[in-house]
């Protein structure tokens, strides 16, 4: 065993069906009296029904969150709370929520508690993101961890089966990686597998019956081991692909994870051989980037970029930005190489191992 240092995120975690029923008591533990409530515009009926739950606790509901968290809704978040009072936030909702709930925790250290209703995992790291003149930048940064994380799977019961498909597949990108991290570790290596296990045995039964309540358990569950990963190991190639793509093509963030992860792996494969075994384990398959392909492709999520929004001409132009910046990667970053894996993602193509 290779030698590794461990450290451990604080994280309180409340799991279960019915979970929504101790937010007050969470609130009450932090000290804070008045939550903002944050959400989409889709989400706002579920938001109102938190507002409804927190009674005089809430300070008011602000639903303008946006993919990628652009810093102009960021900082129009932040004044929102601050005239209305609020010393917490509860991000209720999927990645874009709960990334504007940490953009508010860096600038003014306002302390969030997290309802996720997708599998991104975010809600487990204290790594933000924030588009400023096209450009996504992340970091990490203590202050931006949720302080509750509320697990509840009735909760993501009406999350189409596409959405389920494609946020899982988010999901097990961040395990994926995990396990071939520079900063790795055993106790990580395990969540990971774990979480991939835990995903890929829940889409299948979702796509069949979407209000499986152990699927939606399931996913989770694997959820909150993936991002637990993501929160405690650096990633690599396949987080800077995306973040490249989704911030400064605009592409949709879930969608483009579940299309660049298998080529992404296939890419690393020969150079992080431990990895591969263990993910195509935990999918029970012989190749790690087919089996990530074809539990994509076999449950209704999008197989090319073309799919989604990107266009041919970007893709060099992509590829120059994911280059720009050194970081670590078990196979050293080749421009021909990425280009051809930018490619095929752009075509949908099987990987050939």
């Amino acid at each position: 065993m290779q030698a590794f240092t461990y450290s451990s995120n604080p994280a309180r975690v409340v799991f279960g069906a019915g979970s929504l029923q101790h937010l007050g008591r969470e609130i009450d533990a932090l000290g804070a009296r008045k939550a903002l409530v944050l959400c989409t515009p889709g989400q706002r009926p579920l938001a109102e029904r938190l507002a409804a739950l927190l009674g005089g606790r809430c300070a008011g509901i602000f639903d303008r969150a946006v993919m990628h968290v652009p810093i102009e809704t960021a900082r129009e978040a932040r004044e929102v709370a601050r005239r209305a009072g609020a010393d917490c936030a509860v991000a209720v909702g999927g990645g874009s929520t709960i990334g504007l709930g940490k953009a508010i925790a860096l600038d003014s250290g306002l302390p969030i508690l997290a309802i996720p209703t997708t599998y991104a995992g975010s809600e487990m790291t204290p790594i933000y993101g924030i588009t400023e003149a096209g450009l996504k930048k992340t970091g990490k940064d203590a202050r931006v961890l949720p302080r509750t994380v509320f697990y509840d799977p009735e909760l993501t019961i009406g999350l189409p089966v596409t959405v389920s498909v494609t946020s899982g597949l988010n999901a097990i990108a961040h395990a994926a990686e995990g396990l071939y991290a520079a900063d790795g570790n055993p106790i990580m290596d395990l969540m990971a597998q774990e979480g991939i296990a835990a995903i890929g045995r829940a889409l299948p039964a979702i796509k069949i019956k979407a209000d499986d309540r152990q699927a939606r358990s399931d996913a989770l569950y694997g959820a909150w081991l993936c991002g637990t990963v993501l929160g405690h190991v650096g990633m690599a190639l396949h987080h800077k692909l995306c973040h490249t793509l989704g911030g400064s093509f605009n592409l949709p963030h879930a969608e483009t994870h579940a299309i660049v992860l298998p080529h992404a792996l296939a890419y690393n494969a020969k150079a992080a051989p431990l990895a591969m075994q263990r993910i195509a384990r935990a999918l029970q398959a012989d190749s790690a980037p087919q089996a990530v392909f074809d539990l994509a492709r076999d449950n209704g999520a999008p197989g090319a970029l073309k799919d989604i929004g990107m266009k041919a001409a970007d893709l060099d132009k992509a590829c120059d930005l994911a280059l720009q910046n050194q970081y670590p990667n078990p196979r050293p970053l080749e421009r021909a190489a990425i280009r051809q894996l930018l490619q095929d993602a752009f075509d949908g193509v099987r990987p050939a191992a």
